[in-house]
């Protein structure tokens, strides 16, 4: 049972932050909270031990003070900040944290240079008959960065110590 939450719970949950954010520019708060609130219900059965777990925590703490500075400085959505925050939790304080913030910063690079084109040629793409968001046009909106969070976190987990651990079970 454990091993059915550790494959389904933060995938999906990353699914539908990318999901909502693309499409309504939010990110709903309980994204935030039942991914730590599923962390920490799952990591005392899935063999991480007290220590392990304070550092994963600290691990979202720490991301949580850098996005709540750039929230604060208005370069980072509030959504967007948790979200973040909480899918460090479950990467922990190490090199799948690192490797995790940076395929977010890759992805979202890339999904910034996209909305910029997206943006330049708004013209031709709305008299195409394609059905795009509006906010994607917008300037004053920003960019869906929930989008490169999502997409990071579903590259990233697999190979995260939950899963690691959750496979070596199924071995």
């Amino acid at each position: 049972m454990i091993d059915a939450a550790i494959f389904t719970i933060f995938p999906l949950l990353m699914a539908v932050a990318a999901f909502t954010d693309t499409f309504s520019m939010t990110i709903p708060n309980r994204v935030s909270i039942i991914l730590v609130l599923a962390f920490f219900m799952i990591a005392p059965f899935a063999g991480l031990g007290a220590i392990a777990i304070a550092w994963h925590l600290a691990a979202g703490l720490i991301v949580l003070v850098v996005c709540f500075a750039l929230f604060a400085i208005n370069a980072i959505g509030g959504g967007d900040a948790k979200l973040l925050a909480a899918s460090a939790v479950w990467f922990g304080y190490g090199a799948d944290l690192i490797g995790f913030l940076g395929t977010v910063g890759v992805y979202g690079g890339l999904l910034t240079f996209a909305i910029l084109i997206l943006r330049a040629n708004e013209r031709v793409l709305l008299a195409l008959p394609l059905r795009l968001p509006m906010h994607f046009f917008n300037e004053k909106k920003g960019v869906p960065y929930g989008i490169a969070i999502g997409l990071a976190g579903l590259t990233c987990y697999p190979d995260s110590v939950l899963v690691r651990w959750a496979i070596d079970r199924l071995v």
